[in-house]
């Protein structure tokens, strides 16, 4: 199989049988990374590049290996992209709200996003789930798609062990300032084409949610500077665009409290929003599987045009 078609299968099995449920390879790399910090943790920014350096390393190095299994891209899509999971959760806490459940909608929240479920109200939740959907539809399930069309096996890999260590260690708080500081900064460089590319398509789709383009574009151009993240401002401020709704404001974290800024205009999220919310998220993806692919077999297509004929 080529790279484009194995891509589309495992993009396929992922919406079809979501995450594996057992022995997750990606909660296995958690793992090795937790235990590695216990080893290796200082308040250094060396310390932290040789940690990441590690582990991104051994994860390409394994996809390097396995790069030429029949069916091993397929394998490595299914597991790496989440986009299936992000709109389950994201859906169920919109039923869990609107059922005015608020101990089973924040119990299903640290899936979704690192916010402290516990001090939010309906309107807190409903914001933090539809903003999380926006960020990781472009973190969980265009830019694996991104980076596997580009890099095939060895850069999803590479890409989900970055994204994973910036989950893990990529704070700005006393602990991780330093020591994740290469793993966040990682992650926005391999993020930021894969999440404007995420932020083109969701103008395109503004419509399939009752939304305008143009809006959308306006909260791109006017509020996604404003965010402390170079690429989720892309992803979210195209979001609010598209649905009509203005996200951002106080921020609730373990570690304390942040005051993001506003992106969009309209009311703030409600949680029937987030019925379009994952709506969105799904024709996004779908864009962006369509793009990626197109984009694979052009290459191809310029790479047999340029060879030397025989």
């Amino acid at each position: 199989m080529n790279r484009s078609t194995e891509l589309a299968l495992g993009v396929l099995a992922d919406e079809v049988f979501g995450d594996p449920r057992r022995y997750h390879p990606v909660a296995g790399f958690g793992t090795i990374a937790m235990r590695l910090e216990q080893r290796m943790y200082a308040p250094s920014k060396l310390r932290g590049a040789i940690y990441t350096a590690i582990l991104v390393g051994g994860a390409t190095a394994l996809g390097c290996a396995a790069r030429n299994i029949p069916g091993g891209t397929a394998l490595g899509t299914w597991v790496v992209v989440g986009g299936a999971g992000l709109r389950r959760a994201g859906g169920a806490v919109g039923e869990h709200l609107e059922r005015g459940d608020l101990d089973a909608a924040r119990s299903l929240l640290p899936s979704l996003c690192g916010r402290d479920p516990s001090v939010l109200d309906t309107a807190g939740l409903a914001r933090a789930a539809t903003e999380s959907v926006a960020e990781n539809t472009s973190d969980a399930a265009v830019a694996p798609l991104f980076w596997g069309a580009a890099l095939g096996l060895p850069g999803l890999l590479a890409y989900r062990a970055a994204n994973t260590l910036d989950a893990m260690v990529g704070y700005r708080n006393d602990r991780y300032a330093d020591f994740g500081w290469a793993s966040a900064r990682l992650d926005d460089v391999l993020n930021y084409v894969p999440a404007r590319l995420a932020g083109a398509v969701t103008v395109v789709a503004a419509p399939a949610v009752g939304g305008e383009p143009a809006q959308a574009l306006r909260a791109w151009r006017r509020d996604a500077r404003s965010h402390p993240s170079p690429n989720a401002g892309v992803a979210e401020a195209t979001a609010a665009g598209a649905l009509g709704l203005q996200l951002g404001g106080r921020t609730q974290y373990p570690h304390g409290v942040e005051m993001r800024p506003t992106l969009g205009d309209g009311p703030a999220p409600q949680p029937h929003d987030l019925r379009r919310a994952t709506r969105l998220s799904l024709v996004v993806e779908c864009g962006a599987v369509v793009a990626t692919l197109l984009c694979v077999r052009t290459g191809r297509r310029a790479g047999r045009r340029g060879r030397p004929q025989s």
